[in-house]
């Protein structure tokens, strides 16, 4: 429930800045003036760019919460198996034998967005963001029936 706070609080202060840089960049066209006006069109472009980025982020993010509770209802959330170090952090060592195990489930069922999804947990407990995104994104794209290219 905390991360969710946490990222609502952190869109409405990145809309609020969007806002703020959307209006100034309004303000910059309405001069009037050639070069206020192309700095005002660069300033609006940022905004979009911001609004698209966090749309996709928030999509994903609803996406992958969708596919952890339909997991759970099924019962087949990875269990945390992991070791953890006396501060609460997970072993590194632990991480990367339930990594290779996870791992081995996705190629015996390359198809089965099951895998993928708790391969992408996997991923994330191993520290690599990246690979556990587009794990994540593939487990996705298997669920909603979408051609996958192969890993």
């Amino acid at each position: 429930m905390r991360a969710k706070i946490s990222y609502a609080v952190t869109a409405a202060v990145l809309v609020f800045y969007f806002a703020l840089v959307g209006s100034r960049g309004v303000m910059l066209i309405g001069t009037g003036t050639p070069v206020a006006v192309a700095f005002g069109i660069a300033v609006l472009i940022l905004p979009v760019i911001g609004v698209w980025f966090l749309w996709k982020n928030t999509q994903f993010v609803r996406r992958a919460n969708a596919l952890a509770a339909e997991l759970d209802a099924e019962g087949g959330l990875p269990v945390d198996e992991l070791k953890r170090t006396p501060s609460g952090r997970i072993d590194r060592d632990s991480a990367d034998a339930v990594f290779a195990l996870r791992k081995a489930e996705a190629e015996d069922a390359p198809g089965d967005w099951r895998t993928w999804f708790r391969l992408a947990v996997a991923y994330h407990d191993a520290r690599d963001t990246p690979r556990a995104r587009k794990a994540m994104q593939r487990a996705i794209a298997l669920h909603d029936g979408k051609p996958v290219e192969a890993a």
